[in-house]
């Protein structure tokens, strides 16, 4: 271990490790980073080997009790030198004493099994160009889920036309802590669209998109049902270019995945949410889409 150091990401560390993370297939947000650095400034590690960066972690703490592991990883040619291990010991250091969560890539989730953690649910990412995108279709007409009628009152608007704390309270329904800087950053970045769900002054659902290297992400993607979840899908594919479009999710959530199905998304990666003790108590059922891999 001589000449490994571990010290806190500085900006440019940041788009090292979001540019690992492309190169590992995880299609980050090109302006993720701005965001994450938000959510806690100090929970984001790069290791060194004689000055050079060769892996890195994220221990993003949320509120008193909640933690989230996110961006680990070593570079191919340090593997197995146990320099990932440090890492690993320096992030959850940082989360000691908290409920923690993370999301973990299958040839993982032994090892992180044999750390203490346990499985939820898995997210599995679909992409592709939602059935109906750009048609226009109203929503309340008849879903992929065949019922009609049910959301006729519910319109799609710029989610920065809410007030941020009507979006704040609607999120802390699919998160186990509150996040509110974190979603002000995410919601808001130039580049990327949120849109809001809403009927009689209610939120019936939320939808990010950001652009990627790769398919625009969206995420996260909260509804009160198919019908809802599926205009917002198309909405936000309208404004991603070619109208590609990648969506973590949840397995919990059946619907969810035969919404995807049915929109005609294709399947191409998959990590299992898991967590250091009981899994929280979230609206799982309007979870269709999780935020970010790397926070949550």
């Amino acid at each position: 271990m001589r000449g490994f150091e571990i010290t806190g990401a500085s900006g440019a560390d940041m788009e090292t490790m979001r540019a690992w993370a492309d190169e590992e297939g995880w299609n980050p947000g090109d302006s993720d980073r701005f965001a994450f650095a938000v959510a806690d400034p100090e929970g984001f590690l790069i290791g060194r080997l004689g000055g050079e960066p060769v892996g890195c972690i994220s221990a993003v703490r949320y509120g008193p009790g909640f933690g989230f592991i996110g961006f680990y990883m070593t570079r191919p040619e340090v593997r197995g030198q146990g320099y990932g291990f440090r890492l690993w010991q320096a992030g959850m250091e940082r989360l000691d004493g908290r409920l923690v969560g993370l999301d973990g890539v299958v040839a993982q989730q032994d090892n992180y099994r044999r750390s203490g953690f346990r499985s939820a649910w898995n997210n599995v990412r679909h992409e592709g160009v939602p059935a109906g995108a750009g048609s226009g279709t109203p929503l309340g007409a008849e879903g992929p889920d065949g019922a009609a009628g049910g959301d006729r009152a519910v319109e799609v608007v710029d989610a920065a036309s809410l007030p941020f704390g009507q979006l704040a309270v609607y999120d802390r329904r699919f998160f186990p802590a509150p996040r509110d800087a974190f979603l002000a950053a995410w919601t808001g970045l130039p580049g990327r669209t949120a849109l809001a769900a809403v009927r009689n002054g209610r939120i019936e659902g939320l939808g990010v998109v950001r652009p990627s290297s790769g398919a625009s992400r969206i995420g996260p993607l909260y509804a009160s049902g198919p019908q809802v979840a599926a205009a917002l899908l198309r909405e936000l594919s309208d404004r991603a270019p070619g109208g590609l479009v990648a969506v973590d999710v949840p397995d919990a959530n059946p619907r969810a995945t035969a919404l995807a199905v049915e929109l005609g998304l294709e399947p191409t990666f998959e990590a299992a949410r898991m967590y250091t003790g009981p899994a929280p108590d979230l609206d799982l059922a309007g979870l269709y889409g999780i935020t970010s891999l790397e926070l949550g």
